[in-house]
């Protein structure tokens, strides 16, 4: 565990720092072009390129090339470096082709994933996708860089490299709302000039992103030279391998279209609350996961792969208990507080500029539905990881066919039962309902291929961490309600009861975990005292 847990924290703080930014971003950016017609508009715009990348290669870098080039550094006798090299080879080739495809079919990949549009927010949605899409290319390398950088035990540039991305970002946002101000949000009025300020400056984030994970990896050694012998490059066996990844990935992707759809048409039936407050609170249910989950996720890939690879399932099973233990020791907290605090969170990061306390408090309360889902989210992606250590991607597509069936229809109950302003949340339930039945499927079947995960251990301790939570959520809801009683929410009501409820709940859960005796809370206390006392 304190492998793991070292590996994890130098991540962590990489990914706090990139996930505080991009807090910023994300509120400037809203401020800057609001929840209505502009920010469904960009959002649909800036999310189809990680959509076209996660379906055509993401997958297929965690769950195929990471186990792949390991593999080819323990077998091949230049440790992997041709096979490395090739891959980066096909990875820029491949990604610029694609770049320059999707830009062509910028206007029906806009048309796919919108509904009831007017022809004036479908002309701007497609100036901006044609102006962001290039950004697959840089974003697919950085990526490449980064798998590579992680199959050497070097995790910390691509956990800060989106910080620099971040920055780029923000003040790309703040020039556009100086520039326009009020009239930022109005899709009738901004001008080619405007959406060029706000694609080409996203593309320009990630470029910067690309750019810092080349020079990671060109440090520790890695020199990239083309390759065009492709037929040593493994593309048999990875395609073999990699087939069902693309179908997993292809089926989430269906899933998420219908959720875009159900959205985007929600949002033209009530205004502000569409796919843009969705995509917020989506972005903000990803910060914890992403500060956490995300770190051991990857450490913990490249160790089970090699677990896997030497026969030692005994590894398998520890790095995976372990991984879920140091997950949930703080997610199960954070979960609790999100569904206590959400619209404080939301008023205090978006009610600025353009946006309104009320748009704000909407995207809370998807938020609070959204915590629900933090730790069966969470967990169902570690259990991935252990089909992914065994080159197994069959089995995760077939999971994703379960969480399809759950998501879409209860999804589309939701758009069709409830009232307009309702549906944005009835999508995030969905969402969490699929995770909940999707781990629990997810984690007999995994449970099977290792002989046994742990699941009293791990039961135990989660008990345990919500029994611990229980006092944290209740002081953050006190928190809540006396200073709602007393003022009005605002964003220095929503900063007090943050800080009151949200920081002291927290340190709240620390005191009583640690006096329970829950080792991952235990391990976090010492290697923080350790550090202060230095």
């Amino acid at each position: 565990m304190s492998r793991v847990l070292r590996a994890s924290a130098i991540m962590a703080a990489g990914t706090m720092v990139s996930r505080v930014t991009g807090f910023v971003r994300t509120a400037v950016l809203a401020a800057a072009i609001g929840t209505f017609a502009l920010g469904d508009a960009y959002n649909v715009a800036y999310t189809i390129p990680f959509i076209l990348f996660d379906s055509l290669l993401g997958g297929v870098l965690s769950s195929v090339v990471v186990p792949m080039i390991i593999r080819r550094q323990k077998s091949d006798p230049d440790g992997g470096r041709a096979y490395e090299q090739r891959l980066m080879t096909l990875g820029v080739l491949a990604l610029t082709v694609i770049a320059v495809v999707s830009v062509v079919l910028a206007k029906p990949l806009i048309s796919l994933y919108s509904t009831d549009w007017g022809p004036r927010q479908t002309e701007v949605a497609v100036r901006l996708a044609q102006y962001i899409l290039p950004m697959i290319a840089f974003f697919g390398v950085g990526a490449i860089a980064g798998a590579i950088l992680n199959t050497r035990d070097r995790f910390a540039a691509p956990m800060w490299a989106p910080v620099l991305n971040n920055i780029v970002m923000i003040a790309v946002a703040v020039g556009y709302y100086l520039k326009l101000g009020g009239a930022g949000t109005d899709v009738d009025t901004v001008t080619d000039a405007d959406l060029a300020l706000l694609g080409l400056g996203t593309t320009a984030g990630i470029v910067a992103q690309c750019v810092v994970l080349v020079i990671a990896l060109h440090r520790v050694g890695f020199r990239f030279r083309p390759r065009f012998d492709l037929r040593n490059a493994g593309l048999g066996e990875m395609g073999r391998t990699a087939v069902w990844t693309f179908a997993y990935v292809g089926i989430g992707q269906i899933s998420f279209l219908i959720t875009t759809r159900l959205a985007t048409g929600a949002g033209q039936r009530a205004p502000g609350a569409g796919n843009a407050a969705y995509a917020y609170a989506y972005q903000l249910f990803q910060l914890p996961y992403g500060i956490i989950a995300v770190s051991v996720i990857t450490a913990m890939l490249p160790r089970m792969s090699r677990g896997v690879a030497d026969g030692q399932l005994d590894s398998v099973r520890e790095e995976f208990s372990s991984g879920v233990r140091l997950v949930s020791v703080l997610l199960v907290p954070a979960g609790l507080l999100l569904m206590v605090l959400g619209p404080a969170v939301t008023v205090l990061i978006f009610s600025w500029g353009n946006m309104t306390v009320d748009s704000a408090v909407y995207i809370g309360n998807v938020l609070q539905v959204f915590g629900l889902a933090l730790v069966p989210f969470s967990v169902f992606q570690l259990l991935l990881r252990v089909f992914y250590s065994f080159g197994d991607t069959r089995t995760p597509a077939f999971l994703a066919v379960c969480n399809l069936a759950v998501n879409a229809t209860l999804s589309l109950v939701a758009y069709f039962t409830l009232p307009a302003q309702y549906i944005v949340m009835g999508l995030a339930l969905a969402f969490t309902v699929a995770y909940v039945v999707g781990s629990a499927v997810a984690w007999a079947l995994a449970s099977r291929r290792v002989a046994g995960l742990g699941g009293r251990k791990v039961a135990a301790g989660l008990s345990r961490m919500y029994l611990a939570s229980l006092p944290a959520a209740a002081l953050a809801l006190g928190v809540l309600w006396i200073t709602q009683e007393l003022t009005g929410l605002d964003a220095l009501s929503a900063a007090i009861m943050l800080a009151a409820g949200g920081g002291l709940g927290m340190v709240l859960y620390l005191a009583i975990a640690h006096r329970m005796r829950i080792p991952e809370v235990s391990s976090i206390v010492g290697m923080v005292a350790g550090r202060v006392g230095r």
